[in-house]
């Protein structure tokens, strides 16, 4: 009996003994310390009996940080997490961004590289749309050629001192001359040959004195020594004329003593080339210069002249006109024979259109005085050497000139007003009326359909010459009929 109750009190002793063991491991994980969760969580004070525990609780608060993964922030909480330290193969130590704030990052990067990518297409899409309506009104090729594709091959003949002989002798072959100016002929990149290829009958060359020689150039600082009159204009005129007229290409050479001289284009052999001398620095000094330079046109008959006993003009090849700083006085002073014409002051030559009236030219002077409404645009060009006497009629002058810009003002919305019309038109009928070339300089080279507006009504109302940079929209664009009236 006593046996069996010691036994009966051992076994109620071992499974309290187990039940407190059981109680310890049940412990709430809200009760447990801070102290002991920082140190399960870093392996530290974990010792051999406490195995089974670290255990547990290293995989409980692996899932509760899973868990903060996957959670966002709160509104107005900015959190950045950047996983365990990693090691590469060089032992540099790096980390890697995760989590919901790269996520966003990156995110956001693509967005903007996505909409760049975008705007881009949008740009070029805007662009190729522009082209193809200007292709489809015949304003512009569909792909781009070349402007000057006659020379493009042959790039040593844009040296002023290149071999004349390299000049085709049909280069104008099949050109139609074109009453058009070629402004600062000079700057091209193949000066003359351009123009003449194009149809242009006007050239221009600025010259400036320096030591007896005549350079050309736009001002000093461009000037070089092997850019002379002589060198770029005048030598290969005279070579390309005795082409024309006596040359080994000819299948019958014209005599000597024939007082017709071919011209520069075959398909109109009297049309005379239009040789304009900007005179840059001091008239009176440049003058001689030019009259010694032209000696060799001269000699063979090529230039125009006016006869002064029959008071006639007799067509040349070449017609050699003064503009600039060229003297009226020295021009005129030879009144029996005379190759160098002045460029007249168009605004002086004004006109009221309403009048029927008209004096003959020997009784027309220049205004010395002008309304307010002119009186700043008759200055400069066609003044030097000029007096209240001085009359200007085609036996002194060949073109009557002025700048459109200083003349007749600006193109306001693209269009000319009736007031700017009515000058226009008064001015062209003095030039008309005393056999002189009405030329404006300084027309409005952009807008494209402003420029092309501006042609358009300078030739219906009568002018002579079309001034401008762009010889080939000048000679082949399709402005006069309206073709471009855009912006571009």
């Amino acid at each position: 009996m006593s046996s069996g109750m010691a036994h009966a009190e051992a076994s109620s002793a071992n499974l309290r003994l187990a039940r407190s063991r059981h109680s310890e491991l049940d412990i709430p994980l809200q009760d447990a310390s801070i102290v002991s969760l920082r140190s399960l969580e870093d392996d530290a004070g974990v010792g051999d009996s406490q195995s089974i525990d670290g255990g547990l609780w290293r995989k409980v608060l692996r899932t509760l940080r899973l868990g903060k993964r996957e959670r966002e922030p709160l509104p107005g909480h900015r959190r950045l997490r950047a996983e365990e330290d990693e090691i590469d193969n060089g032992g540099v130590e790096r980390k890697s961004w995760t989590g919901w704030e790269g996520r966003r990052f990156w995110r956001r990067r693509r967005w903007a590289g996505t909409m760049c990518c975008v705007f881009v297409v949008v740009v070029l899409s805007f662009f190729g749309v522009v082209h193809l309506l200007n292709v489809i009104a015949h304003s512009y090729p569909l792909l781009w050629d070349d402007p000057e594709p006659l020379f493009s091959s042959r790039p040593a003949k844009a040296r002023p001192n290149a071999d004349l002989s390299a000049i085709p002798a049909d280069l104008t072959k099949g050109v139609v001359p074109v009453p058009c100016h070629s402004h600062n002929d000079y700057w091209r990149k193949v000066p003359l040959y351009e123009a003449l290829y194009y149809g242009c009958t006007g050239v221009e060359a600025d010259v400036w004195l320096f030591d007896d020689e005549l350079f050309v150039g736009h001002d000093t600082r461009s000037l070089t020594k092997n850019r002379t009159l002589r060198s770029m204009y005048v030598d290969p005129i005279v070579t390309m004329l005795d082409q024309r007229n006596n040359g080994t290409n000819r299948a019958v050479p014209v005599p000597d003593s024939t007082d017709t001289k071919n011209g520069i284009w075959e398909t109109d052999p009297l049309q005379s080339l239009i040789l304009l001398v900007d005179f840059k620095n001091d008239g009176e000094k440049i003058y001689p210069f030019v009259v010694e330079q032209l000696s060799a046109l001269r000699d063979r008959g090529y230039l125009t002249y006016c006869d002064g006993e029959s008071k006639t003009v007799v067509s040349g090849a070449v017609t050699v006109v003064g503009t600039g700083n060229a003297p009226y006085d020295l021009i005129t002073a030879n009144e029996t024979y005379r190759d160098i014409f002045f460029d007249a002051p168009l605004a002086s030559l004004y006109e009221d259109p309403g009048q029927s009236t008209f004096h003959p030219a020997s009784e027309i002077a220049v205004e010395t005085t002008r309304s307010a409404q002119l009186s700043d645009r008759a200055l400069g060009q066609g003044t030097v050497g000029t007096n209240s006497s001085s009359t200007f009629d085609s036996s002194n002058s060949y073109y009557a000139s002025v700048s459109f810009a200083k003349s007749i003002g600006w193109v306001w919305f693209g269009r000319l007003t009736p007031a700017q019309k009515k000058l226009i038109r008064g001015q062209l009928l003095g030039a008309k009326k005393r056999g002189l070339k009405s030329r404006y300089w300084g027309t409005p080279d952009w807008p494209k359909g402003v420029r092309n507006y501006v042609w358009k009504v300078l030739v219906e109302m009568g002018v002579d010459v079309l001034n401008g940079d762009d010889l080939e929209g000048m000679t082949r664009g399709d402005w006069w009929v309206g073709g471009h009236q855009g912006w571009t």
